[in-house]
Order: C-alpha cells, then structure tokens, then sequence
C-alpha cells in the first residue's frame, strides 16, 4: 500500500465508457452470442466448466510470462493432470475437457493425445484395433502423440525418411531412422509426456532383394516405460528446446535403431499388409491422411476465436483509449482512438473478418462430418472436395489471423508490448499456424490442383448435373460471352458473383497454363497460391452472404442486429477487394474505375458499424478469465489493472538491487559469493534445477 492507492485515472472512466458504448449501440449482444454461438450448448459449457477453473489456484494466471520455460512446462503438465482428474470428479465429456483446456488458454503436454492421437486410433483403426485401443485411449491409460514431422521434412510428408521395413521371417516391422535427419521433429507432446505415439514411416516391403517403399504409413506403438516414462530400448526422445510461443508444450524429437514393432501395429482401416507380406492398397489414397484432414478442419473451425481474442481486445480498449483533440474541431477533448478512420481501416475489417471466419467454421463442421460419415459407408465422392477446401481454407484463415493478431497488437500503441495486454500468448501461440499441418504456401498447391482437375472436367463435359458443386461456377464462367462488371455498391449478389467470377477466371488461367500449354508446376507456383486464396476467400463470402441473404438466421436475430451484420458482410467483402483489386479487374469481374469507389465506400461503411463494434466482439463470449488482459477486461477499468499488474505483481519489484558496479553482489544483502553462484547457475542454464545439466559434446 502506498499513494498510488488513493489515485483514480483521468476521466472518463474506462468502465464508463464502454457502459455507454453498449447502451449507445442498442445491439443485443446476449442474443447474437446465442445465435453464434448456439451449436453444442457452448455458452451453457462455458459457464459450467469456468465456474469450476476459474478459481482454482492451480490456474492462477498471474505472472506467467515471467515464469522460465521449464516452469512453464511444469505448471503446464500440472494443470493438465488436474483437468483430468476434475473431468473424472465432475464427469465432463470429451467436449468438456476440450473447452477447459480453451479457457486455460495455452497449448498443453495432453493437446495432442485428445486431438491427433485419438483421431487417428478412431479414423485409421480397424475393427481389432480398436477394441483394443480405443478404451486405453478414452481413458488415458496411455497419453499419445503424433509423429510426423521430421529434421529434415515438414510439409512434404511422402518424404519422410524414417523407416517401417516388414520382415517377413518374424512377421513384425522395424523402424530405423537412416539419418538425422529422420529424427521426427516437433511432435507436441513427445518430448517429455507421451508414453504412445502414431509413427508415421515410409512402409517398406522387400521385393526381389530390395526394398521398396508404398508411402507413408501410420503406425502405434509404445515408445516409453509405463512406469519409469524413458524411453524404451532403441529410441531417442527428448524436447526440442526453446520455441516462438507454445511455453507449456513439450515438442520433441525422436530417433529410432531397429525399434521393432508387431505386425498389428500398423493401422489398417484403409490398408495393410498380409501376414505373407502383401499390401492392401487403400481405396483412396486421401483417407490415407484422414487426421491431416481432420486437424486442418478443426483449425478453420477454431480460427474465428482465435482473431476474435485480439479484436476484443483491440475494440473495447481503443473505444477507451483516449488521444488528441480533433484539429478541425471546436472542442480540446481527446477522442477516441477507434474514432480515427486510420485507425479503423486496420481494425474494423477484422471485426469482420471474425464474423466470416465463423460462418465459414460452421460450414466446415458440417462439410467434414457429413463427408465422414459419406466415407464410414464407402462413400468417396465428396473426399476430394473436403481435402481441398479444408486446404486451402487452412492456409488462407491462418494467414488472417496470424497477421490480424499482429495489426491488433500495434493497434493498441506502446501497450501492445506489455504483457499485460494479454497479446503475447495470443500473438505468438497463432504465429505457428500457417506452418503446422501443411505450410500454407504448400498445401495451396493441393487446393489448385483439386481447382484445375474440375475445369479439365468442365471442359470435357457440360452436362450441369455431373461433378463437384464447385463446377457449377466454374461452367458458368466457360460458358459465359466476356468479362462481366458486377454492381458491387447497389447490389450484395453481385459481390458474391464477382468473389466467384474472379476465382473461376484464376481457375482457367492455371488450367490454360497447366493443361493446354504443359507449364511446369514449379513456375506456376505463386500463380496457384493466388488460385487457391481467391477460392478460400470466395468460400468465406459464399458462407457469410449465405448467412445474412439466404434463409432467416437461425436462431433467429432482431432486425436491427441482422441489418448491422449486412454491413459487416460488406465491409469484409469490399475490404477483401480492396486488397486484391487488381485480380478482379484483370479478371473482367470489376472495371478498373469501380475502384476508386472502394475507400470512401469502406469508409461509410465503417462509420455506421463502429457504434456497434463493442457489443458485436461482446457477442463472441470471451471472458476475461481467458483474455487474460487488464487493455481487454470487460469492465473497462484498463488503467487500474495496468497499474496492478506493473506495481503490485510484478515479481522484479519485489527484490532490491544493488546497482554498483564495484561490487559483484545483485541482490542487495546476499553478498558476493552467493550473487557469484547464482550468476554462474544462470550462465549455465541450470538456475531453479536442484541437478546440473550433465555436459554435452560441442559441435
């Protein structure tokens, strides 16, 4: 306690303000987040499992970013643990578990046990496989990872090097890294928790006296003791170290030397090898790579929370943020800063962008479950449609909100640096996401390839009843007499229309250019990532203006919020365009004077959403416990938690230091040989360690 008690901050006051923006905008922000946020009872969820978390010292914010990252991990497997044995006390479902873990807020040593293990036990598995793995995943008898990733190879995954060589004597397989290469890398939770892990190695089966590789295979198996976790005879396992982001996840390497595994170990839904050494090739090579395609699903899904922490955060403290008066203007009263058209333009059209990142999450929930369930009867006819959107989608919403999280922070002036922001973990913990599960520049690639396939059929055929729902754009646009200029102002159709108009055209230039002229891919490369956005982004405004124009929101919306989310339809679209203008107008789909209509339209636009802008990122339902940000709190009080935060908690302030330079001592009373050990633990990386670090070979 001292002075700085007494003291309030300059009026206005924080929660006053943001007060009057909700009051002010008459948006109902209870009723969009139901509409929103409906599916699966998420807000019901939220509630029931924050009431229980929340509390707990055990998940205790405070103070995080100034934990080392060995601490980080520690607290991490803690909290883990205590998520489990509060999912058992409280009999939480799987779901439950999941949304804990979304409220704790950080990537943990069990993240990929509940997500790439068990999906691939559940999708890979056969009938015996399951019976006996399916119960020891469920329980966490055992805790999985998922290893694919290598030293050597990341997105290419059919170059791999590790080895699953089958002997034929002995009935079993034998995985060898050759090199190293092959030493997986990466893999979440494989550094210091998982005791089981799903191989990935290129099956090789001797033929003639040689061996010779049928791809990628995903293999089970145990890789530590049950009862020491080191690893088994044969391996090399540990964490990789220091990473941008993710403190609390042990990513871990992997190296194998003749590391036998039984026959069973390989997962044979799909395929598999006979006891006489045969294979079974699958049906269709992508199901193959079924928790690929889950993963990138669940991360398109999970995209819209992702930015729409950094737009809460971003929106209700510049509506607080108050600087300068306005030089035209007859009053000295700072204004707001989000009352700044420059600063708008950065921030308002992500407020969008979240909006249509959700609407598209939704869609690709029921996309990739009813495809799953197509396939569960041997159906394959929409596979290639939910590998290719999931693909490009993945690339192009990672980019959004890895960028977006980054315009935010600056957003937000010199606090945007300060831990207390809570844009740190949001920041960093997103920066990878355009890189894991297929680098976005990558699995692009995927995505036109799919694009160019269904104009080659268009081109071969016409008949409007045969193929993909993609074709119907793309034989519009074959069919069609010349470019066509859409009312993109006066007319909401005519947005989409240009959206699909300009991807269709991208679409034939790749096809002409692959197909007709036999360019090769790699000098194609830059033009079919363009393909491959201009599609995702097309899917995203297909998504959102289905929402907002086709049949009435469900669950339903008052009148007044449906009109102001038509204009974040807009301002998301026109703000898209004017990214890529220049691809709409070399593609016929606007003429190049439409373009100077953009900004000022944009700007209109932006004006009339702004008084909603608190109550609409209000409706996403991110409590503060999450945030973990004195800028975003809901109350608007930013000033005294900064103040907190800084003066009260900061664990730096607690010691006194000695700052002579004539004297080795640190800390002020602990003397020099206590201040010299302590430095020399720090220079060795072992300060907080009970044991040194046993030394290691130099390079």
């Amino acid at each position: 306690m001292d002075f700085s008690d007494e003291l309030k901050p300059a009026d206005p006051q924080g929660p006053d303000i943001l007060r009057q923006e909700r009051v002010s905008s008459g948006l109902d922000a209870a009723q969009l987040a139901r509409h929103l946020l409906h599916r699966d009872g998420f807000l019901e969820r939220q509630a029931k499992i924050l009431s229980i978390i929340e509390k707990r010292p055990l998940f205790n914010k405070k103070n995080l970013l100034n934990l080392a990252r060995p601490h980080r991990y520690h607290i991490a497997l803690a909290r883990s643990k205590e998520l489990r044995r509060l999912s058992l006390q409280h009999g939480w479902s799987l779901q439950d578990f999941k949304m804990a873990e979304w409220l704790v807020g950080e990537v943990n040593p069990y993240s990929l046990h509940t997500v790439m293990f068990m999906t691939s036990i559940r999708e890979q598995a056969n009938e015996e496989q399951l019976k006996l793995w399916q119960p020891r995943v469920d329980s966490w008898e055992i805790i999985g990872c998922y290893s694919q990733t290598e030293l050597g190879h990341g997105s290419n995954v059919r170059g791999v090097e590790t080895q699953a060589i089958w002997n034929s004597e002995t009935k079993d397989f034998t995985i060898h890294s050759p090199t190293l290469t092959a030493a997986k890398w990466w893999n979440g939770s494989l550094g210091r928790t998982a005791n089981h892990a799903i191989i990935i190695a290129q099956l090789m089966l001797p033929e003639n006296g040689k061996l010779v590789s049928y791809g990628p295979h995903q293999f089970v198996a145990q890789i530590r003791d049950m009862k020491t976790n080191k690893p088994l005879e044969g391996l090399v396992i540990g964490d990789i170290n220091a990473k941008v982001g993710y403190a609390g996840m042990d990513n871990g390497y992997m190296l194998f030397k003749n590391f036998k595994i039984p026959h069973s170990a390989l997962l044979s839904r799909h395929t598999g090898i006979t006891l006489d050494g045969k294979y079974i090739k699958p049906k269709n090579q992508a199901i193959v790579y079924g928790s690929m395609t889950f993963v990138r699903a669940q991360i398109i899904m999970d995209c819209r929370m992702g930015l729409g922490r950094a737009c809460t955060i971003a929106v209700r403290y510049l509506s607080i943020r108050r600087q300068f008066a306005d030089r035209d203007g007859s009053s000295p009263e700072e204004l707001a800063v989000l009352n700044y058209p420059s600063v708008q333009m950065r921030v308002l059209p992500l407020l969008a962008t979240v909006y249509a990142l959700h609407y598209t999450g939704e869609s690709m929930f029921n996309l990739y479950w009813a495809t799953r369930s197509s396939v569960d009867k041997g159906d394959f006819s929409r596979l290639a449609e939910l590998h290719a959107a999931s693909s490009g989608l993945k690339s192009c919403c990672t980019l959004l909100v890895a960028d977006g999280n980054e315009v935010c922070r600056r957003a937000l002036g010199g606090h945007g640096f300060a831990g207390a922001s809570g844009m740190i973990p949001i920041t960093t913990d997103h920066l990878d996401k355009p890189t894991v599960e297929g680098d976005s520049f990558m699995i692009s690639q995927q995505t036109a390839s799919y694009l160019i396939k269904r104009v080659e059929s268009c081109v071969k055929s016409t008949e409007a009843s045969v193929g993909e729902p993609v074709d119907h754009h793309i034989r519009a646009f074959l069919q069609g007499s010349g470019p066509r200029h859409y009312d993109i102002y006066n007319k909401d159709s005519d947005i989409l229309d240009a959206f699909r108009y300009r991807f269709a055209y991208l679409a034939h230039k790749a096809y002409q250019g692959r197909v007709e002229q036999k360019q090769s891919w790699t000098s194609l490369m830059v033009s079919l990532h363009r393909l491959s956005q201009a599609w995702s982004e097309c899917i995203l405004i297909e998504n959102f203006y289905n929402a907002m124009f086709g049949a009435r929101p469900d669950p339903p919306i008052a009148e007044a919020t449906h009109t102001v989310l038509k204009d974040v339809f807009r301002l998301f679209a026109l703000s898209t365009i004017d990214k890529q203008g220049t691809e709409f107008v070399v593609s016929g789909a606007l003429r190049p004077e439409q373009l100077a209509d953009l900004t000022p339209t944009i700007q209109r636009i932006m004006k009339a959403v702004r008084p909603h802008a608190v109550p609409l990122m209000d409706a996403f339902s991110i409590p503060d416990y999450l945030l973990d940000s004195a800028l975003g709190r809901y109350d608007g009080d930013v000033y005294r938690a900064m103040w907190q935060r800084s003066h009260l908690e900061n664990p730096l302030n607690v010691e006194i230091f000695n700052p002579d330079f004539r004297s080795e001592e640190i800390i002020m009373g602990e003397g020099e040989e206590t201040a010299r050990k302590r430095l020399e633990a720090m220079a060795n990386g072992t300060f907080g360690h009970e044991q040194r670090l046993a030394p290691r070979a130099k390079i």
